[in-house]
């Protein structure tokens, strides 16, 4: 009959063991070496190039531009707007998909994570359907209050908080799951409600995931093209964001393209520095 010692009763000895064991099993095989090595260099090489193909001397010339100043403030202002949206609605939902059940839930999760894997011009095409003139919620608005939502900045908003607050309701909601609730069991039982919970407990335990859902769909709402495009247009100054200007500059003018697609990076990059103990670090 073998015996297995509890970690209690390991020696300093089996410990060293175990240990080294630990780090020679971590080792990488030659066969997977070799893929995740191509998998890295597929992902750095675009962002190597457009590093070495930026013109450095004219970053300065080529944002005090006049579509480009347009463009980054737009891009700036309505990732800003998209993102408080998604702060006062995406909560909500997170916290209803982290702590309740109910029937169709499920179904309900799937349906808030599809604007993920939807293509992003379908997304301005389902908007378009349904803000656009003829739309279901669109031709209301212009048949009672004469408000047109297509092509304006109010669009960009949208088709930003459209596609970015899957990231934020999903980001929260991991934080509210992490942070269990035992917690609110305790307020429950000191006589606090659920408001009162969520407002004094719930939420400042989940802050964390509530200031990195932020970031990350302050991120992607600056970088979104497909949906905005289709359904508020290229329109310098009115709807014209950055990711439009690099698509209008590309055969114009590369440089102010590669300039622009340069701050971009740089905005992600810093995104990700910011979320760095989230998500760049061993659990």
């Amino acid at each position: 009959m073998v015996t297995v010692a509890s970690p209690s009763r390991l020696t300093a000895r089996d410990r060293a063991r175990r240990a080294d064991r630990d780090r020679t099993d971590r080792s990488v095989p030659g066969l997977l070496a070799a893929p995740a090595l191509i998998a890295v260099l597929f992902l750095l090489l675009p962002l190597i190039g457009l590093l070495i193909r930026t013109p450095w001397g004219h970053l300065a010339q080529a944002l005090s531009g006049t579509d480009a100043t347009q463009a980054l403030i737009l891009s700036v202002w309505t990732a800003t707007a998209a993102t408080g949206v998604s702060l006062v609605i995406g909560v909500p939902l997170a916290w209803v998909l982290a702590r309740t059940r109910f029937p169709g839930q499920r179904l309900l999760r799937a349906l808030v994570t599809l604007p993920l894997v939807l293509p992003p011009v379908v997304g301005g095409v389902a908007l378009l359907l349904a803000f656009g003139r003829n739309g279901i919620v669109g031709r209301l608005l212009d048949d009672w209050f004469g408000v047109t939502i297509p092509y304006t900045t109010t669009a960009v908003v949208i088709a930003h908080t459209f596609v970015s607050l899957p990231f934020y309701v999903l980001s929260v909601e991991g934080a509210l799951r992490s942070s269990g609730e035992e917690y609110d069991a305790v307020a429950a039982t000191l006589g606090a409600d659920r408001w009162t919970t969520f407002r004094r407990v719930t939420l400042p335990l989940a802050l964390p995931g509530v200031l990195a859902g932020s970031a990350l769909a302050w991120a992607r709402s600056l970088g979104e093209f497909g949906a905005t495009i289709t359904f508020a247009g290229n329109y310098p100054g009115t709807t014209q964001t950055m990711p439009s200007l690099i698509y209008t500059q590309l055969q114009s003018d590369p440089m102010v393209a590669r300039t622009v697609s340069m701050v971009l990076l740089i905005v992600s990059i810093a995104v990700l520095a910011l979320m760095r103990n989230r998500w760049l670090t061993r659990p």
